[in-house]
């Protein structure tokens, strides 16, 4: 077909197609010799569609001819590299231009929020973030007694909320069927309170600094907060805009334990990794505590626990009950449950500055 009609086919302007043509991405089929003129045939209009389409994601031409040539998983190899690197320079990009837009008011230093141990500060957001929502265009999960619904997505989600004091500073993270706080003792405490919620990838950008440095002072500027260290680059952190969920009001809500298990966290770990489902069922009772299949009652992997109250079963996701144990912080947990439509809180038998909320599912979910 004629060099116009091939264009108007597969969405390449005439002067693209003599571009590429030049480059030998997508040769003419046939070219006339007396005058130049450039035809192409019908098989090569899926190559051109594909070309467009990397092309439309600002693949440059290297790449373009090395996913042309691949097979299927390798070009889909190459496609995922490409995406991650044009995300980690957006990223990039964001964390800079949020750094600028704090230095245009000046180069004064901010109010005080606190001055915290680098250490412990970093193994504080490491912790929490994991209650973090990943971040997509469309949606994130709303907790339910049945499990995660959809909601139009909310981006604070995928941020670290920060409440300081002139007692203490609490990190919180939720995405809304799990949410872990923590809280810490300041070496030095801010000028007046302060509240806000910090971009998760920026404090995971910056965890590794932050925990080679022996004291941190953190600043609260406009559009963001500054991670001051001593001997290191300071790191700038971007504050999301919008309102964090009233987790305040969830914690005050919540009734008293009615069954409180006390059980070694590496036992209960393996046993959830030896489970054979994706919802597992804790089974408690005055004899300890079983990890069991759904329509399992009788056998399953038994647990040496304290267990006091109520006998209770109740099920979780996999995914949501794991990580909320895997962050504890030593050998035992304690859960407090409260009925099988209610959180648990999850957290260490005897340090309490961790502390997880993990909604569990109904039975029929």
């Amino acid at each position: 077909m004629a060099i116009g009609a091939f264009a108007q086919r597969s969405g390449l302007t005439s002067s693209a197609l003599r571009f590429y043509a030049d480059s030998g991405l997508l040769p003419p089929a046939d070219v006339d010799p007396a005058t130049g003129y450039r035809s192409y045939g019908v098989h090569q209009l899926e190559r051109a569609v594909t070309l467009r389409r990397l092309r439309e994601i600002a693949m440059p031409l290297a790449g373009v001819a090395a996913v042309l040539g691949a097979g299927a998983e390798e070009a889909a190899r190459l496609l995922d590299e490409h995406v991650a690197r044009i995300e980690g320079e957006a990223a990039v990009a964001r964390q800079r231009a949020a750094a600028i837009k704090s230095a245009l008011g000046g180069d004064a230093p901010g109010s005080l929020i606190a001055v915290l141990k680098g250490p412990v500060l970093a193994e504080a957001v490491e912790q929490v973030l994991t209650a973090t929502a990943t971040p997509t265009p469309t949606a994130t999960a709303t907790a339910t007694a049945t499990g995660p619904t959809h909601d139009p997505a909310s981006a604070v989600l995928a941020g670290l909320h920060i409440e300081a004091s002139d007692e203490a500073v609490a990190l919180t993270a939720t995405d809304r069927y799990r949410l872990s706080t923590r809280t810490l003792v300041p070496v030095r405490t801010g000028e007046r309170t302060w509240a806000g919620t910090v971009d998760g990838a920026d404090l995971r950008n910056a965890v590794a600094d932050v925990r080679r440095s022996a004291l941190v002072r953190v600043e609260a500027v406009p559009h963001g907060i500054w991670l001051r260290m001593s001997g290191r680059e300071d790191r700038h952190c971007r504050v999301l805009p919008k309102e964090y969920p009233d987790h305040r009001s969830l914690l005050a809500s919540l009734g008293e334990a009615t069954t409180r298990a006390t059980v070694a966290k590496g036992a209960l770990l393996r046993a959830l990794e030896e489970h054979p489902g994706d919802r597992p069922v804790l089974r408690l009772t005055d004899r300890g505590l079983r990890v069991q299949a759904p329509d399992d009652e009788l056998s399953g992997i038994r647990l040496p626990a304290a267990v006091t109250g109520e006998g209770l079963r109740i099920r979780f996701e996999m995914t949501t009950l794991y990580a909320a144990v895997s962050t504890a912080i030593g050998p035992d947990v304690m859960l407090d449950l409260r009925g099988p439509l209610q959180p648990v809180t999850i957290r260490s038998a005897d340090r309490g500055d961790l502390t997880t909320l993990t909604m569990p599912v109904t039975f029929d979910h």
